[in-house]
């Protein structure tokens, strides 16, 4: 029999075994039992097993261990501490604090930096963007065509007694013009171990497979960090899963996946570089009128009081951060 007919074969018997009988993927521990009636989410490259693309479609993401070395790590986190003394300047860098630190004494180093975002045009983080074996898990999920879309660093402070590290339950989805949702992903690398003391990401498999709902700013005691948008009427008693991760993981995740996390009850802060990528096939969509409006007038507002144009669109500030790193730049 052929390596391809074998392949067939041995999809074809996962996906007509009762739920049941399916066991978890050796990348993380935990099982959940629904079936997807088809492969919905994933491509075959050869890289991910039958189980792996099973536990994806079921769960909405899949934890890889180890896939990003300590040596790198490093690399990425000097280059975040330069960023923080402002050694360099980085074009379109936006540099978030955290609204309790904000009010306090400002302190130039990174105790006052929760957040960069935006990293695209600083070559050392966004070699993240380009490591091979990140990208080769990214094309099962996007395709061979690939855009870094949007890119992160997240420093999350020690709780300050307002709780206002924490990041409500969220989907990416919200803040993308562009679609199919399917045809992207997240990846999520511990820069250190992270863990439910530091607040670690906390997901609620299987949201995927629903609808984008409508998000606006949680009301919270203590007060609300910039762009942190929550589902609306989120429902707490809802299962989820802490992801508790060793430097080095990466969890890749889908952008309706509901996520979020909790306060850093350490007196470290915790690390974490991440990018959301996109196949080059997606395309934009306008989301005036929709549950989407809310984030666009706010991204339009930032854009404005940045840069100063005051005809900047939605689409135009994620024209502007998506950079190719793989294949044909075809439509985004």
């Amino acid at each position: 029999m052929s390596r391809a007919a074998e392949r067939l074969r041995l999809m074809i018997n996962h996906l007509e075994r009762s739920s049941a009988t399916i066991s978890a993927v050796p990348t993380y521990a935990q099982t959940f039992t629904s079936r997807p009636q088809t492969l919905r989410f994933t491509h075959d490259t050869d890289l991910l097993t039958p189980e792996q693309r099973l536990f994806y479609e079921e769960n909405g993401f899949i934890l890889i261990k180890n896939l990003v070395s300590e040596e790198d790590i490093d690399k990425f986190r000097k280059a975040f501490e330069r960023i923080c003394r402002q050694e360099v300047k980085v074009p379109g860098l936006m540099v978030m604090r955290d609204v309790a630190i904000v009010k306090s004494e400002f302190v130039a180093d990174e105790k006052a930096v929760s957040k960069l975002q935006d990293f695209q045009e600083d070559p050392e983080l966004f070699r993240y963007c380009n490591l091979p074996q990140i990208l080769n898990y990214v094309e099962c999920f996007t395709g061979p065509n690939i855009m870094a879309m949007h890119t992160m660093l997240i420093n999350k402070p020690p709780d300050a007694g307002k709780k206002t590290p924490r990041h409500p339950m969220h989907q990416d989805l919200h803040y993308f013009p562009f679609r199919p949702a399917d045809s992207i992903v997240c990846t999520w690398t511990a820069m250190e171990k992270v863990d439910r003391q530091n607040g670690c990401l906390v997901v609620l498999p299987g949201t995927h497979t629903g609808t984008l709902q409508e998000h606006d700013y949680p009301e919270w005691e203590g007060g609300v960090n910039k762009m942190y948008h929550g589902v609306r009427n989120y429902d707490p008693q809802r299962p989820r899963v802490h992801l508790e991760m060793e430097k080095g993981d990466t969890v890749f995740f889908h952008p309706l996946l509901m996520h979020g996390s909790g306060m850093n009850k350490t007196q470290g802060f915790r690390k974490a570089i991440s990018c959301h990528y996109a196949s080059a096939d997606c395309y934009y969509i306008d989301v005036k009128g929709t549950s989407q409006e809310n984030i666009e007038n706010e991204v339009k507002d930032i854009a404005n009081r940045k840069y100063g144009l005051d005809e900047i669109t939605f689409k135009d500030t994620w024209a502007l951060r998506g950079r190719l790193v793989q294949g044909e730049r075809t439509s985004l």
